[in-house]
């Protein structure tokens, strides 16, 4: 028997508010994306894209309508069970990097082990494996204000994929970034989907960032537009 889909989406909707005030922000979505997959969610403001990363980040629940990750039923999960499955199965990355000021690069890699409970000998070592798979093995000791804009995403980064996630969720994770730095970011997102296998899905609304990725899906008045299969650029 062939494993199912990494994510399975039948007929998803999600309504904020009730009665006459009643938002339809997604208005009954279908989507299937694959374990190893790297797709780029697009949309203009108020399209449904945010809502979509969110309920498939497990941070909402949906109103109707079926949502399975690897064969699980989520939209059957209670709060804590989708707070189990983000903490075991998902990592995020965001725009604003969400780093602890005064606290080093290896101490903000570690948290997420920390919260699961690792000895602090293996904290410390799984974060520098972190940090050296995005090319910040000298900075473990430095704050984030010591650090480039780019070296505090790939911190974050490291801490996104410290606890081996099966899948990273990437909330435009150049924003903040100059056209440089965001070229070194997404060459490292494409390395960690093509070297380790990680499924990544990433909200962006530009079109040289989902260029990296291998499928564009577009988003508009809460239904999907568009989904086309892409040829990932080379960064190198």
């Amino acid at each position: 028997m062939s494993a199912p889909p990494l994510i399975e989406l039948q007929q998803l909707t999600k309504v904020y508010g009730s009665g006459a005030a009643a938002f339809k922000a997604l208005k009954g979505i279908d989507l299937t994306i694959a374990s190893g997959d790297f797709v780029a969610v697009m949309g203009p403001s108020g399209s449904g894209k945010s809502t979509l990363m969110n309920l498939l980040g497990c941070l909402d629940s949906p109103t109707s309508g079926s949502y399975r990750f690897k064969g699980i039923g989520v939209e059957t999960l209670n709060k804590d069970q989708r707070s189990l499955l983000r903490r075991h199965a998902l990592g995020f990355i965001f725009q604003g990097f969400n780093l602890l000021a005064r606290t080093s690069a290896l101490e903000n890699v570690e948290l997420p082990l920390l919260y699961r409970g690792y000895p602090r000998k293996r904290r410390h070592e799984l974060a520098r494996i972190a940090l050296a798979n995005v090319g910040l093995a000298d900075k473990e000791r430095n704050t984030p204000a010591e650090l480039s804009g780019g070296q505090q995403q790939r911190v974050a980064i490291a801490r996104a994929i410290v606890t081996s996630p099966e899948t990273l969720f990437a909330d435009e994770p150049t924003g903040n970034l100059d056209s440089k730095t965001t070229h070194e970011i997404m060459d490292l997102l494409g390395t960690l989907n093509r070297d380790q296998g990680i499924s990544i899905i990433m909200v962006t609304h530009e079109d040289e960032v989902a260029s990296f990725a291998k499928r564009v899906i577009h988003v508009r008045d809460g239904l999907i537009s568009s989904d086309l299969r892409n040829t990932p650029v080379d960064a190198n």
